[in-house]
């Protein structure tokens, strides 16, 4: 048994939406009082707040007559918020990520509730504080009761719940097919058999409509309603280019899983690469990052193996029929004659093919292999 989060949609009644909107700003209200609470006891008193004095701030807040209204929402949310927090500064003292920011109002926003605080019973979600379920477009069924669900709300305005399930994954028939992509920006990925996936640059077909939508809101005056409406229309925009990249992602990583037994990919370092001004908005746009993350996740539900390649390896200099290893290939070179061997590669292909036969050596020695967990080779360019 595994942890899976299913997304749906949901459209709320006016009463709900002003719970949720309450929730929300409690929420981050608590959020932001706590992280100041605990960044000024540290910075005045050098005393280091953990998640239990953070918890009894919070009793004392809603005993306040100024900070009362924090108890008109569920207090489950409020002490999710909480635990999230305190995660998150265990990630940044281990090095993992950075300090925590405080929350603002105009990005998404979402309230976490534990079994406590909700009820699922005959395909129907109640919310606590709430008389009416709801109004949930069940796109697929739960594969069991959720144990814990997230209300969020995006900034184009759209309602979302991710219910938290047990399930048990499916184990796919063995099949001999094995293959080794190379990610890029002209194609998103190209095969060692030479198909190549063309990469449709959301970004840059709506970038038109989006440029249009921006100066509109730059003209409109600061807190006035159509300010509030052009800035939604600017989010539909946005939402809609990431919709449409995920929904992509997602059809590929499931076709390349279905039909593959091993999927070998170069372990790209997509943040460092993303500090080139000429091409990050191109690789931010392809997504290189979300479609190695989902391989990895569905390959291990299908009981599949995704073999990372070390970054480092030389993949495109190296010839796929003799091994030769060109000093220098610069990018705008697309195609290759090996002067060891003469033979012409396509640079694209010829370093998925590379890429495959390194995942294939590890595999085939064993070294760092570990049940479907992926694994890397290393080498040097």
């Amino acid at each position: 048994m595994t942890k899976r989060a299913y997304q749906y949609r949901f459209y709320p009644t006016p009463e709900q939406a002003q719970l949720l909107a309450r929730t929300f700003g409690c929420v981050r209200f608590v959020y932001n009082a706590v992280l100041r609470y605990r960044t000024d006891a540290f910075y005045q008193r050098q005393e280091r707040i953990g998640y239990v004095e953070a918890n009894a701030y919070l009793t004392r807040m809603k005993k306040a007559d100024e900070t009362a209204f924090l108890n008109e929402v569920s207090s489950v949310p409020l002490q999710q918020c909480l635990r999230h927090q305190q995660a998150a500064f265990k990630h940044f003292f281990e090095g993992r990520a950075r300090y925590p920011a405080f929350k603002n109002k105009r990005h998404r926003q979402a309230a976490e509730f534990t079994r406590s605080a909700f009820k699922y019973r005959n395909g129907q979600l109640f919310l606590a504080k709430c008389k009416e379920p709801l109004a949930i477009r069940w796109s697929r069924e739960l594969p069991s009761e959720p144990t814990t669900i997230t209300i969020s709300k995006d900034s184009a305005g759209r309602y979302f719940v991710s219910c938290l399930c047990e399930f048990t994954p499916e184990t796919l028939p063995v099949t001999p097919r094995m293959t080794g992509i190379d990610l890029g920006l002209k194609d998103l990925f190209i095969t060692d058999q030479g198909e190549r996936i063309g990469n449709p640059r959301h970004t840059a077909k709506y970038a038109a409509r989006l440029a249009k939508a921006q100066r509109r809101l730059s003209k409109k005056k600061l807190g006035s309603a159509n300010r509030a409406k052009a800035r939604k229309r600017v989010a539909r925009l946005h939402a809609k280019i990431s919709d449409c990249r995920m929904d992509r992602l997602h059809k590929l990583s499931r076709r390349l899983i279905n039909e593959n037994q091993v999927v070998c990919v170069e372990s790209l370092k997509v943040k460092n690469m993303l500090r080139n001004p000429s091409l990050a908005k191109a690789i931010a746009d392809a997504g290189w990052g979300e479609f190695a993350r989902q391989l990895e996740y569905k390959a291990q539900w299908a009981g599949r193996q995704l073999v990372r390649i070390d970054p480092w390896y030389p993949s495109s200099k190296r010839c796929s029929d003799c091994g030769h290893i060109k000093d220098a290939l610069p990018l705008s070179v697309r195609a290759w004659d090996c002067p060891a061997c003469g033979v012409t590669h396509d640079r694209d292909i010829n370093a998925a093919r590379n890429i495959k036969a390194a995942g294939l050596a590890v595999l085939a020695l064993g070294e760092n292999v570990s049940g479907m967990e992926p694994v890397s080779v290393s080498g040097s360019r």
